[in-house]
């Protein structure tokens, strides 16, 4: 076609209609249970209690439910709406954001997940030197046309212990490791970041640093050593911890520590619901029905 049939042909308003292939209408009668895009790094701003908002780079995974009838979404909505939001990506902003991406593509349900390094400034514990740790930290959630919601908030807090049957049977020393703590809270109370940092290290047998002194090393040492800790002990401290932050639908803790003197690694974990009645663990919920 040459270029004045092309323009022969162009309807008034100068736009060629263009195929809608992802609408058309799919007999195989399969429904997709999430269509999306996934692995989208994205700058992004999130809430930060000393300097009101930070800047990171998520890693970004958006779906919808698809229905049997559809062929396909339209993958670019998707990146569309999140990058209008992209500057307001609080706790509760991040359900609204979905819920626009699920208007957007007329889909039943939308889903939406963020992975994202926090950093947090943290001074050393005598000299007080001021360094900058990082926590990867995610958001995950859920809106439906029936108007439910899930949110879920996740960190991994580094940390150290020191294990309590090594310093009771040696003569002298303990062998000690460095850990993570990963904590995951459903959307109930508002809550700062650093403040579940905080928890998590206060429950350890001490906190992790990116920058200590001799006399800073000297206490970190000692407080590890006055406070050992199996990984049980952590999971259960944390989890006992959470409510002082307000009370949480259900969560979940999970402790890790990469064991020095073994070839493995040890791990705890546990996961609460709020029955209204006091805390239950899932194992115990199950085990009174």
């Amino acid at each position: 076609m040459g270029d004045g049939e092309f323009l022969r042909n162009m309807p008034q308003g100068g736009c060629l209609e263009v195929r809608d292939v992802q609408s058309e209408h799919d007999k195989r009668n399969v429904a997709i249970d999430k269509v999306g895009i996934s692995g989208l790094s994205w700058p992004i701003q999130v809430l930060d209690r000393m300097n009101g908002t930070q800047e990171t780079v998520a890693n970004v995974s958006l779906s919808v439910f698809l229905p049997r009838d559809y062929r396909g979404t339209h993958m670019s909505r998707f990146i569309e709406v999140f990058h209008e939001h992209r500057e307001r990506l609080s706790m509760p902003h991040f359900l609204k954001m979905l819920e626009e991406i699920r208007v957007s593509l007329e889909a039943p349900r939308a889903f939406g997940e963020l992975s994202f390094p926090y950093f947090i400034e943290k001074k050393a514990p005598v000299s007080g030197q001021p360094s900058i740790m990082s926590y990867d930290c995610s958001f995950e959630g859920s809106v439906s046309q029936s108007g439910g919601s899930l949110f879920f908030v996740s960190v991994a807090v580094p940390v150290q212990t020191v294990c309590p049957c090594s310093r009771a049977i040696s003569a002298y020393g303990a062998h000690n490791q460095r850990g993570i703590v990963r904590v995951k809270v459903q959307l109930g109370p508002f809550f700062w970041l650093e403040d579940l940092v905080a928890l998590v290290e206060e429950c350890a047998s001490s906190a992790v640093y990116s920058l200590l002194k001799r006399d800073d090393e000297k206490y970190v040492t000692e407080h590890g050593y006055d406070n050992p800790k199996f990984v049980e002990d952590l999971v259960r401290d944390v989890i006992l911890a959470i409510p002082r932050l307000g009370e949480f639908p259900w969560y979940s803790v999970e402790a890790e520590n990469y064991e020095s003197i073994h070839n493995h690694n040890a791990f705890a974990s546990a996961e609460v619901s709020n029955s209204g009645n006091g805390l239950l663990t899932h194992y115990e919920d199950d085990h009174r029905r």
